[in-house]
């Protein structure tokens, strides 16, 4: 049996990979026991040569090199790369079917941590840990409305903010087999608030958001959700661009867990979705695994298109 893989390496910048086709017998590779087998594979590697060419650079009889050749082809460890007429015959060029083979042993598989499987700051790990279930993500990610809804007959301008999410989540996790984003009024029809959940929106625009708000450590203005963000210390955030990050424990369901994007105004959630997705060192420095975490971001035009680019974290 063939398997063709991708052999992973941990670079300078990161993982790199290349295709290795696996075997799990190695009667295939018995062609590159010999030590001529194997310093032809490594020449052709480099770059793709005919027989007479492969001869000369090894100092070997041509008939030598045809033989070992043809049980590199045989084993289907080198193919024909091209083909060309040289002094009235047809050359054949060969190369390395694979940049690198392998055989696979019948031992146990590991599921990788986050971090093994990408470039990644710890504390996005951890942040995003409960998340992530043997490489799969577990939760769903809850966008409010964009029809009238909830006791001010709100509508959502935020939902394909979700889009920045899910682009952001595939770097560290595959999609489950159910659809993974809900609206706010179908979680609740649905009954499904115990589950790990993502909330983008505020809880004007987000009713998941509004029922979770008097858990949060820093917390919507209750009396107007519109009028800023409010810490235990009474310090108070309106601006539009203002919004918070903040984890804390699932009040419906203790082992599950909640993530909050969520804006004064829904400039202030895409501020939110920004600094996470593409900041995350910056935002997540005071985090260190807490069961109740927060801080408040404000988004910025940078580069003067009218558009948020780049977030300040404020507390």
């Amino acid at each position: 049996m063939q398997d063709e893989r991708l052999l992973l390496r941990l670079g300078p910048s990161g993982y790199v990979a290349k295709p290795v086709k696996v075997f799990d017998k190695p009667a295939p590779l018995k062609a590159l026991l010999k030590p001529a087998s194997w310093k032809i594979l490594n020449l052709l590697a480099k770059n793709p040569m005919y027989p007479v060419e492969i001869a000369k650079s090894l100092n070997l009889y041509p008939q030598t090199a045809y033989y070992y050749i043809r049980h590199l082809l045989k084993a289907g460890l080198i193919k024909v790369d091209r083909t060309k007429m040289i002094k009235g015959a047809v050359a054949r060029y060969y190369t390395p079917t694979y940049p690198a083979f392998s055989i696979e042993m019948p031992s146990e598989e590991q599921v990788l941590p986050l971090s093994s499987q990408v470039n990644i700051n710890p504390k996005l790990e951890t942040f995003l840990g409960g998340f992530v279930k043997n490489g799969v993500f577990d939760g769903l990610i809850v966008v409010g409305s964009p029809e009238p809804h909830g006791p001010f007959k709100a509508t959502a301008r935020d939902g394909h903010y979700a889009v920045q999410v899910g682009f952001f989540l595939g770097r560290f996790c595959k999609l489950p087999s159910d659809f993974i984003v809900k609206l706010d009024v179908d979680l609740r029809t649905e009954r499904r608030e115990g589950e790990n959940l993502i909330l983008i929106g505020g809880p004007g625009t987000n009713l998941v958001t509004e029922g979770v708000n008097r858990f949060l450590p820093t917390r919507f203005v209750e009396e107007n959700y519109w009028k800023g963000l409010i810490k235990a210390t009474g310090s108070l955030y309106s601006s539009e661009r203002d919004g918070l990050i903040a984890k804390i424990r699932n009040p419906f369901q203790e082992d599950k867990s909640i993530i909050i994007l969520a804006g004064n105004r829904y400039i202030g959630t895409k501020s939110c979705v920004i600094a996470l997705t593409l900041f995350d060192q910056q935002v997540l420095r005071s985090y260190d695994g807490q069961d109740t975490w927060s801080v408040v971001v404000r988004g910025y035009d940078l580069d003067g298109d009218g558009k948020v680019d780049s977030v300040e974290v404020l507390d």
